[in-house]
């Protein structure tokens, strides 16, 4: 049995009117929703936030800025208001607002009503806004973070650790003994390790013809092996020298001169906006290099390719082929 037509009608139209409204309101809320925690469009300033008078790991972000030519606000240039908004944003008592979560510690972007912290997290939000990677929907985009990751993992914090190998909260001076240690393992395994992985990708045939990482292109993770290499090489001049000059690595130091000569790079690395090296993340202490020993073959067979370490493979007895490392002690080479 249907509804008199008359009254049919007002119900529809009653209906329809409440499902409009209906409709209206979950709009509007989801647009205040959008205003209050993404507002970040293209016109939002963007905000470094990092310590003073060091390039520091904040030097991964500005290489992007500098490179796509897009204006940001370095608060590290005026050194009373980067302290203070370093302290403030990592204070005990700042748990974020109802867009952000706290941070532990610098570097950090604003943009807009978005704050974010860790190096690699910045450098995937920036990337594809400017220009320098892949949009996200793109495999191409995480084979880059997988990269990026990787190099910061062998070149930034390991490159730390060799100073400071037991806490941070010490000076380099208590933890001496154990640094020269570290940077004795770093010299030999780790360095070799990590360059010997970039030249595998900049072999492979992602990285195209060209010089770069990743297709015919430069990308940010190209700006984060240049920063990377750069600071190594301050860190331990002596060992990245004899790296270079086995030509095992021509690949690696290829990419390093060619973001070196890109022009905005290249008009950066000349400004005074380029912090010149400290006490930060890549320090230079000369008794670090005092004995190098330098990897002259390594070659193994393992019957489990996936294993990453000889040592391990030969621990487990599941190493069908070890020929052990010839080490050469150079000293007499590096003397200046």
């Amino acid at each position: 049995m249907s509804l008199p037509r008359c009254i049919r009608g007002s119900f529809n139209t009653g209906f329809r009117t409440s499902i409009y409204s209906y409709v209206v309101s979950i709009v509007a809320k989801m647009a205040e929703i959008n205003t209050k925690t993404l507002k970040t469009g293209d016109d939002a300033e963007y905000e470094l936030i990092y310590w003073p008078g060091i390039p520091g790991r904040g030097e991964f972000v500005r290489l992007l800025f500098e490179e796509a030519g897009v204006p940001y606000k370095d608060h590290a240039r005026t050194p009373d208001q980067a302290v203070a908004k370093v302290l403030a944003l990592t204070d005990l008592k700042n748990v974020g607002d109802d867009s952000n979560p706290p941070i532990l510690a610098p570097p950090a972007l604003k943009h807009g009503n978005v704050i974010l912290s860790q190096t690699p997290n910045i450098l995937i939000y920036l990337a594809p806004k400017l220009g320098l990677s892949p949009p996200a929907t793109e495999t191409a985009f995480y084979h880059l973070n997988q990269a990026a990751l990787t190099i910061l993992d062998g070149f930034s914090n390991e490159v730390h650790e060799t100073h400071h190998p037991i806490a941070v909260s010490m000076y380099y001076e208590d933890q001496k003994e154990e640094a020269k240690k570290r940077s004795k393992a770093f010299i030999e395994e780790r360095a070799p390790k990590f360059l010997a992985y970039v030249q595998r990708l900049l072999d492979s045939k992602t990285s195209g013809d060209g010089p770069w990482l990743h297709g015919d292109r430069v990308t940010y993770v190209d700006l984060v092996l240049f920063q990377c290499i750069d600071g190594t090489s301050y860190a331990f001049p002596k060992t990245m020298a004899q790296l270079k000059s086995s030509g095992k690595y021509d690949g690696v130091f290829k990419l390093y001169e060619a973001v070196k000569e890109r022009p905005n790079i290249k008009s950066y690395l000349a400004s005074d906006r380029r912090a010149k090296y400290a006490d930060g993340l890549y320090r230079h202490y000369p008794e670090l290099e005092d004995t190098i020993e330098v990897e002259v073959t390594y070659q193994q067979t393992f019957e489990n390719p996936a294993r990453t370490s000889a040592r391990r493979c030969a621990r487990f007895a599941k190493c069908s082929v070890l020929t052990r490392p010839i080490r050469l002690v150079r000293e007499a080479s590096f003397q200046t």
